[in-house]
């Protein structure tokens, strides 16, 4: 089966560093770009020309302008931009896309809109009007679905379905042979929406798949039939998918709460091994927590899964839903993982809005801050110059405390309450800076495929490598520019782990990509403090996203 190359890019680098030289190609020079630096607002010129890209920029970007207009601080270009959102909401709101209304509102209220009570609604009543449709969102006895526990486990299995999808043919050596991808899905409302992973279904979605892709699914007591399938959304990030199929559901699962689960909890899972219909396993939670997806962690599991489990639902001894399946990876032989129920909770409403889930992201690096063992919040650690963080005035050393008053602990909250919202929406960070507290009004971006790429090509080398390797440097000649020294370096960073500290020289000679931008390859030149000082000559390879862009 074909491996989701984005959601598991972070595991295949940094194991195959063999395989990744072999493909790493590209440009061997070294990019230094013109980094942004904020505008000085209080001259009246540069005020003049921003309101007037503001103005421009209304139109296309209504959000964005808002978020502008705050920062040049102008009542009458503010006054228009928020009545240009007012106006946008209320006609969003007429016509019932609440989806789009919420983001408006949220918007307003973030920016502290003097008239949000004249509008319609309120936040809370705009997400449970648009969640209230969405299906596996409410308890299938709502409508109508019989979801009495099954007398035995391997009843459930009536709720799963076979995904399939047929690639035509594919000739090797002169050979044609059935081309097709086998994964599992299930059920989670009497209308035939089902649950799979992107990656099962991607070509049936890629722009850039130029062959054949027709998706069908076949029922658990009918494996004989294909019955056609269309997708509804995907999100290539959490490798979540949602079909539709014209048939009444034999059973829909209710979702559940994998904050109920705890390692060693038993747990089973059902799905299409190897295309082998009706398949149940059962075992333990391995693990919590592990770090495979550039957006949060997810759940070691010791049920065999192979080839084909992919998509399907992992239950408790309840019958619900804590997470997704997907299989197994070459670099983990044994080792299987699931994608918690949270995940795809928060992501249904993107889904069944249609098309793409796009992330959101604000150009930020950073870990969980402690002090002790207590979780202080999320300590920013980079800071893009032309990101929206950025922009909105947090630096690095700030560590974040609040999202829209919702308390961040650590950097799996703040994940989470990003993934709340889609992109082009005004949030507030509340920050911690010394002894002193701030608000900041941010602007959520759409997130890169690859952020360290972004990064590099925004910003300079030198603070560029705080994020990519975990060290921090400055230059130390005027005619050479590839010479700097280590001014900080990150705890288990790459840099950390090659074994270079504070002060030790560097020359940096070559920088190269992979085709796709998701690796970067460096060749360093250095005199190294923990060996001795030797001139060595050291190749650095690392991956372009993590979990720990923001």
């Amino acid at each position: 089966m074909k491996q989701n190359k984005k959601n598991k890019k972070t595991i295949l680098t940094a194991l195959c560093l063999g395989e990744i030289l072999l493909f790493i190609t590209g440009c061997a020079s070294i990019k230094q770009p013109e980094v942004y630096k904020r505008p000085d607002y209080t001259l009246a010129d540069v005020r003049k020309i921003e309101i007037q890209h503001i103005t421009e920029l209304l139109d296309e970007k209504p959000v964005q302008a808002l978020w502008l207009a705050y920062q040049v601080d102008d009542k009458s270009i503010i006054d228009t931009c928020t009545g240009k959102i007012a106006a946008l909401y209320a006609k969003a709101y007429a016509s019932k896309d609440y989806f789009t209304a919420a983001r408006f509102y949220q918007s307003l209220e973030a920016a502290g809109y003097n008239s949000l009570s004249t509008l319609e609604s309120s936040a809370d009543t705009l997400v449970q009007q648009y969640n209230k449709n969405v299906p596996g969102l409410n308890h299938p006895e709502a409508s109508g679905v019989k979801t009495k526990a099954p007398e035995n486990v391997g009843k459930y299995i009536e709720g799963t379905v076979t995904v399939w999808v047929d690639q035509g043919v594919k000739v090797e050596n002169g050979v044609g042979r059935a081309d097709r991808v086998i994964g599992s899905g299930f059920f989670i409302d009497k209308n035939g929406y089902v649950v799979t992973n992107y990656h099962v279904i991607s070509n049936c979605v890629d722009p850039k798949y130029e062959g054949y892709a027709r998706l069908y699914v076949k029922l658990a007591d009918d494996p004989d039939t294909r019955i056609p399938a269309k997708v509804t959304g995907w999100d290539s990030v959490l490798d979540l998918a949602l079909l539709k199929v014209e048939v009444d559901a034999p059973y829909v699962f209710e979702l559940g709460s994998s904050t109920d689960l705890s390692v060693g909890d038993k747990i089973y899972a059902i799905g299409s091994p190897v295309g082998l219909e009706k398949t149940l396993t059962s075992g333990i939670v391995s693990a919590t927590n592990r770090k495979l997806f550039t957006t949060g962690g997810v759940f070691q599991i010791d049920a065999a899964v192979n080839s084909g489990n992919s998509g399907g639902p992992c239950i408790d001894v309840n019958g619900k839903v804590q997470a997704i399946v997907f299989a197994g990876m070459p670099q983990y032989q044994g080792l299987n993982f699931a994608i918690p129920v949270e995940y795809l909770e928060t992501d249904l409403p993107m889904l069944y809005h249609g098309g793409k889930r796009e992330h959101s992201w604000v150009g930020a690096y950073g870990h969980t801050g402690k002090e002790g063992t207590d979780e202080t919040g999320l300590e920013v650690q980079y800071v893009m110059p032309s990101g929206s963080a950025g922009r909105s005035n947090i630096q690095a050393g700030d560590i974040i405390t609040g999202v829209n008053g919702k308390m961040v602990r650590n950097l799996e909250d703040l994940q989470a309450e990003i993934r709340r919202y889609i992109p082009e929406t005004l949030v507030r960070f509340t920050c911690t800076s010394g002894d002193k507290r701030k608000d900041c009004l941010v602007y959520l971006d759409r997130r890169p495929e690859y952020p360290g790429y972004e990064i590099y090509q925004h910003d300079a080398l030198k603070d560029a490598f705080v994020p990519i390797f975990g060290m921090k440097m400055e230059a130390v000649s005027t005619v050479n520019s590839r010479k700097y020294s280590i001014i900080d370096i990150l705890k288990g960073s790459i840099a950390d782990e090659s074994g270079f500290s504070v002060n030790d020289p560097v020359e940096v000679n070559r920088i190269r990509f992979s085709d796709d931008k998701s690796v970067m390859y460096t060749e360093i030149y250095a005199k190294n403090r923990k060996k001795g000082y030797l001139d060595i000559s050291m190749a650095l390879t690392a991956p372009l996203d993590s979990p720990y862009y923001f």
